[in-house]
């Protein structure tokens, strides 16, 4: 496929975080864009305002004219996540038309550039978000792909003049396998998406023919502990070859000294909270440098990086109320949020709402949740969100709620949890979860600034 020869493209799930960059991205090239999706979200409505057309009902009917015809100058682009019986996906695929996977076209556009991708079972987003933001702050440039929306830019795409490109490189559907990177980070291994790998064994083999695909001469950087080989490790609280030293918080603020074998930068500040925020800090600033970039520059980026929406968001912030909401959906990435929560706000009660996501994942790791979920003061669970998959018998939030140590926890729906928190006016909240529990931040966002 060339990529100059493209002048149609239409995406089947137009709404995920990584298909509305592609549709971004072929927009800006001056491509007829326009994609179904089954759901109305702020980023298809931000899409349709950029003048991306896009349709909620799968249905044949709703393709434009110019999408009728089969020829060489239309692209059609899918996610996994699509059912397989989806209308408008069959009458593409019975028509023979030329069908990418959306990892597939991300390979190709990576082609011929300078690629730095980072993967990982999580953190992958707010790395790849860093390193984006160190590299387009210091004047380097880039373009890039992110699977969340970088705050300082209000996008999940960015647009460079030169020849590097920042990707989250995704290791679903072993995603990741269509990228040849010049540069590699792995921020974590952990035992995830078993209902495509079947046992973590699986994943790290996935991972590590990720790795073994960086071009000649290129550079692996990855978490010290995981089992590779042949880079350089980092870490924030354990001996590695780049590592971040004398951390502290002040002021709301965390601040660390990072150190590697040539380099040492002192006093950096990092708005985001939490031992895994800095390390994912560490790693952008080690392909910073390794692009030659100045430290002193390396450090005023990452003073002004804002972070990611649904990463360790702060909803909102005054005399009464804290309010934050984060994407985490793994218990890994659930400690780290509620930890870094306790580490800021020590004396205060944590009230969590957590929505699992997938009834495979509930039911893998039902006691990693529990243990986890047990660390905050308060629980409230919503139901699962089933994402993809149709309901598994005796899996539910109840699995989880059951096994969790504290007293008070409760499952709720979504409007009884509003009419709850309407009333307890809690002084801390953090709401977690992959699914579509961000319908309710602004409704809450609302309670609690009215409280």
């Amino acid at each position: 496929m060339e990529l100059e020869n493209i002048k149609r493209v239409y995406l089947i799930g137009i709404g995920g975080i990584g298909m509305s960059g592609l549709a971004r991205y072929f927009k800006k090239r001056g491509c007829v864009v326009c994609g179904y999706d089954k759901t109305i979200t702020p980023l298809t409505s931000a899409m349709r305002n950029e003048g991306i057309s896009v349709v909620y009902q799968d249905e044949e009917d709703n393709l434009k004219v110019s999408f009728l015809e089969n020829d060489p100058e239309t692209l059609i682009i899918y996610t996994p996540a699509i059912p397989k019986d989806s209308k408008i996906l069959n009458y593409f695929r019975s028509g023979g038309f030329s069908l990418k996977k959306r990892s597939e076209v991300l390979g190709i556009i990576s082609k011929g550039m300078y690629t730095i991708a980072v993967a990982g079972t999580h953190g992958k987003t707010t790395t790849s978000s860093i390193i984006a933001h160190v590299l387009k702050d210091s004047g380097y440039d880039c373009s890039a792909f992110l699977g969340g929306i970088a705050t300082n830019y209000d996008s999940n795409v960015l647009f460079g003049d030169n020849n590097t490109m920042v990707v989250e490189a995704d290791e679903f559907d072993r995603s990741f396998l269509t990228l040849y990177p010049d540069v590699a980070i792995v921020t974590s291994m952990d035992a995830d998406h078993l209902d495509i790998y079947g046992d973590r064994s699986h994943l790290v083999e996935s991972f590590r023919q990720f790795v073994s695909q960086i071009k000649e001469g290129g550079r692996l950087i990855f978490k010290k502990g995981l089992d590779l080989s042949g880079g350089k490790t980092y870490s924030a609280n354990v001996l590695a070859d780049i590592q971040a030293v004398n951390v502290k918080v002040q002021d709301g603020s965390f601040y660390f000294d990072f150190k590697n074998e040539n380099v040492v930068i002192e006093n950096i500040q990092l708005g985001l909270p939490g031992l895994h925020n800095i390390e994912n800090a560490v790693a952008a600033i080690e392909v910073a440098l390794h692009l030659g970039i100045d430290p002193e520059k390396i450090k005023k980026a990452l003073a002004s990086f804002l972070g990611v929406k649904r990463r360790f968001e702060y909803i909102l912030k005054d005399q009464k109320h804290i309010y934050i909401d984060d994407y985490a959906h793994h218990p890994e990435e659930l400690r780290a949020c509620i930890q870094a929560v306790k580490t800021l706000y020590p004396g205060k009660k944590l009230t969590t709402i957590f929505q699992p996501h997938l009834f495979t994942r509930t039911r893998d790791f039902a006691e990693g949740f529990s243990e986890v979920l047990s660390m905050t003061d308060e629980l409230i669970m919503l139901d699962i969100y089933p994402a993809r998959e149709l309901p598994i018998e005796g899996v539910s939030s109840a699995m989880i709620l059951d096994k969790v140590s504290i007293e008070a926890k409760q499952i709720l729906s979504k409007e009884q949890t509003l009419d709850y928190i309407r009333v307890q006016k809690p002084e801390l909240l953090l709401t977690v979860g992959a699914g579509d529990i961000d319908t309710l931040i602004i409704p809450l966002k609302e309670i609690l600034t009215n409280a």
